[in-house]
């Protein structure tokens, strides 16, 4: 029963957790909004997911491009990869993951080159008829590949692009109502800036940073043919920072991110089902990509506070000792009625040499999460720091 629990979840529940919540009365005002393949959105790296999934703004690192590519720009080591692991659903299956490799290579002061590759298992699955007939035993995935150019515009300004194709199998060519599936592809974009200004406050080095990053920009995806295609999760994140030397030793930085997706919002005539709840989905299927991102602005039912509250919102903190330990903690707001997600985040980062680690913990405040009582780390690998050690 747990495994039936866990492979619905996961396949046809996973924007639940990542970007929604589950159907509820019209009394309660919900409303969320659904999109294929929402694994995109999942925070891949343990960094800013101590931080309460906040990103776009914080100083570089290793796996910036998920936030925020072009903060690739001002990273001080020439050549970097890392790699994340996320266990999902770990309180009921142990083969559901989701592995994060990315790395960046500098072309020169101005220039910067990177790439990424994002794989969603959902372990094995057996198939079966409405009649309770075996019809194969599947391994879905899902998986995006990117890459991005980033490059210096000024001295504290930076830009970058980022194409990425996605690919999704979740059924492994099955028969569904009948109608034979196949694997959904799409092919997205982003574009991001980054702004770092440093200066002196009271004889201390301090930083402020600000970052926007609109990722996904890109065609519908379908499982079937003919079928009604899904919009992906295009997604607007931008946000702030403020980092802060402590003494000598001992600096503290704060960051928070605010973030919309960018796609129609269901009305109420779509997405109310016959027996009265808001499922959501159901909204202008017809529309163009680049008209749903600009509707997205204005089409909530509920007018101008519905809108204000698609906007999730990320607070983190990340205090560092002599650039070598780091202790995070961070808060996850998302609004009742559009997914009610809200939890807190806490980790720890320990830098040698060569060598980074870090890990994150989630506990979620309002209702359960697919990463509750669940430890994901991160490793990255500094290249320029190792030719420094074979000298």
């Amino acid at each position: 029963m747990k495994r039936l629990l866990a492979i619905f979840v996961a396949i046809m529940g996973l924007g639940i957790f990542s970007q929604s919540t589950m159907a509820q009365s019209t009394t309660t005002g919900a409303n969320y909004i659904a999109t294929g393949v929402p694994f995109l959105t999942i925070a891949p790296d343990s960094r800013a997911g101590a931080m309460g999934d906040a990103g776009v703004a914080t100083s570089p690192d290793m796996n910036s491009q998920h936030w925020n590519p072009s903060k690739y720009a001002f990273i001080e080591s020439e050549m970097g990869v890392g790699l994340s692991y996320t266990p999902w659903l770990r309180n009921l299956v142990d083969d559901i993951n989701l592995a994060y490799l990315v790395g960046y290579k500098k072309l020169d002061d101005m220039q910067t080159v990177s790439a990424s590759l994002r794989y969603f298992s959902l372990g094995d699955i057996t198939f079966m008829s409405e009649y309770g007939e075996v019809q194969g035993q599947q391994s879905p995935n899902e998986f995006a590949f990117d890459v991005a150019y980033t490059r210096l515009l000024s001295e504290n300004f930076s830009g970058g692009v980022a194409l990425r194709y996605i690919r999704s199998d979740l059924t492994g060519g099955q028969l569904i109502n009948g109608v034979e599936s196949h694997a959904g592809n799409s092919y997205a974009a982003d574009i991001s800036f980054y702004y770092q200004n440093e200066f002196r406050v009271n004889r201390k080095e301090s930083v402020f940073s600000a970052g926007i990053n609109i990722s996904n920009i890109g065609a519908k995806i379908s499982y079937t043919e003919g079928a009604t295609k899904d919009f992906i999760p295009t997604n607007l994140r931008l946000g702030a920072g403020y980092k802060t030397e402590l003494d000598t030793y001992n600096t503290i930085s704060f960051n928070v991110d605010l973030n919309k997706l960018l796609v129609p919002t269901p009305s109420l005539a779509d997405s109310i089902g016959g027996d009265g709840v808001i499922v959501g989905g159901g909204f202008s299927e017809d529309k163009s990509v680049i008209a749903g991102m600009f509707s997205s602005f204005g089409d909530a039912p509920g007018g101008f506070k519905e809108e204000l509250q698609e906007i999730n919102v990320s607070l983190g903190v990340e205090y560092v000792y002599n650039e070598q330990f780091a202790l995070r903690a961070g808060y996850f707001y998302e609004n009742e009625n559009k997914g009610n997600r809200k939890f807190l985040t806490a980790g720890a980062g320990l830098k040698l040499n060569v060598f980074a680690l870090d890990f994150s913990y989630l506990v979620p405040t309002e209702r359960n999460h697919p990463l509750e009582n669940t430890l994901r780390f991160s490793l990255s690998f500094d290249f320029e720091a190792f030719n420094r050690q074979r000298r």
